[in-house]
């Protein structure tokens, strides 16, 4: 099954498309959002400021086509480090509304909280899973996955927590609701622990 891969400009693209495609997926990068209006599944990558994600996001039309493929037509759609944070409400490090699907924030990570540890976290980190779910298996929980971030999700309803880690602090690195999932940790630079994730994405109907 063919995976669309979201391009306006703010995402780590052809990594992602080369570990889809190692890994036995095709995957097709589209910039113009009217081409994607029949994906059968979906990656939102991203990198950088969360109001330029959310502005790339407008300029380049995808609002619309987000919310029909994710809330409407229900394909299974994976937001990546700043993608994952574009679901949620809102960022402390900007002003924008994010595209809220989860009742969520993003904050920053307190220096204070983090006996004396770096910002941005940058490096790999165990993940523990929260729940069951098909993206990250139990036989998964004690893998290593790869950060660069400095804000982190704080979400209402535990439900929705599919994964943490540790930095100091218990950090929410995986968030899920139905069809959709999304991760702070990059899979596409995370080895073969990336590469199982990948797959188990390319299973999910």
């Amino acid at each position: 099954m063919k995976i669309t891969i979201v391009d306006c400009g703010i995402g780590n693209i052809k990594s992602v498309q080369r570990m889809i495609e190692h890994v036995g997926g095709t995957a097709v990068i589209v910039s113009d959002p009217s081409l994607a209006k029949n994906a059968e599944k979906l990656i939102l990558p991203g990198v950088g400021a969360f109001d330029s994600g959310m502005k790339a996001l407008n300029d380049h039309g995808w609002i619309d086509t987000l919310n029909y493929l994710a809330l409407d037509k229900k394909i299974p759609v994976m937001g990546i480090c700043l993608g994952m944070q574009l679901l949620c409400r809102k960022s402390e490090e900007g002003i924008k509304d994010g595209l809220g699907w989860f009742d969520a924030d993003v904050v920053a990570f307190n220096p204070s909280e983090l006996d004396n540890l770096k910002i941005p976290h940058m490096g790999w980190s165990n993940v523990k899973v929260k729940k069951v779910n098909p993206l990250l298996s139990d036989e998964i929980e004690a893998s290593r996955f790869y950060h660069v971030h400095k804000y982190h999700v704080v979400c209402d309803n535990e439900s929705d927590i599919l994964a943490e880690s540790v930095y100091g602090i218990n950090f929410v690195n995986a968030i899920s609701r139905n069809n959709i999932f999304g991760v702070q940790f990059h899979p596409e630079k995370s080895h073969k622990f990336g590469m199982r994730l990948f797959e188990n994405f390319l299973k999910l109907v």
